[in-house]
């Protein structure tokens, strides 16, 4: 009986393994992709133009604000209550303001977050389809890429076991 358990281990290893062998797998390197893509040049060198105008513009409040902060703490002392505290309400708003400012233009939901998603998204639909496109030539059945994290960009369908494994949770 334990010789039976044996050759039918052996008979499955078998089969297996052939099965494996056969799989194609291809990765991609994203990184040199949007290097060497002249769109996805094209969409950073826009963004980083954003930044730079932007970046100047919250330097020009943070002087302002410095400026302003400075000539308090140089006058504060022969200043009158009334003045005095017209100054730091002045300076909590300009502080307020510089806050607002690069919270919207860097935040997370900012103004830089949605120019990025809507100038690389493009670009990177663009990619995605290539990938797709050759990974089906050439009949893989895998795709990875290998920058940064690993991630699968491409993989057969009868390779998906989600709606398996999403039956066994539902059954314990």
């Amino acid at each position: 009986m334990k010789s039976f358990g044996i050759i039918l281990s052996a008979f499955f290893l078998t089969i297996s393994i052939p099965s494996f062998a056969q799989l194609k797998i291809g990765y991609v390197d994203s990184n040199t992709i949007m290097d060497n893509l002249p769109d996805a040049q094209d969409a950073r060198q826009k963004l980083d133009a954003l930044v730079k105008e932007w970046q100047a513009e919250l330097n020009k409040k943070e002087a302002d604000w410095k400026a302003k902060y400075d000539d308090y703490e140089k006058r504060k002392l022969i200043m009158t209550d009334q003045t005095r505290t017209e100054m730091e309400a002045e300076l909590t708003n300009m502080e307020k303001d510089i806050s607002d400012y690069r919270e919207k233009k860097f935040g997370n939901n900012g103004e830089l977050f949605q120019k990025q998603d809507e100038l690389m998204k493009p670009v990177q639909n663009k990619i995605f389809t290539a990938i797709q496109e050759i990974a089906q030539d050439e009949n893989l059945d895998f795709v990875f890429d290998r920058s940064g994290d690993v991630m699968l960009l491409y993989a057969k369908e009868e390779y998906d076991i989600t709606n398996k494994v999403l039956d066994k949770l539902k059954l314990e």
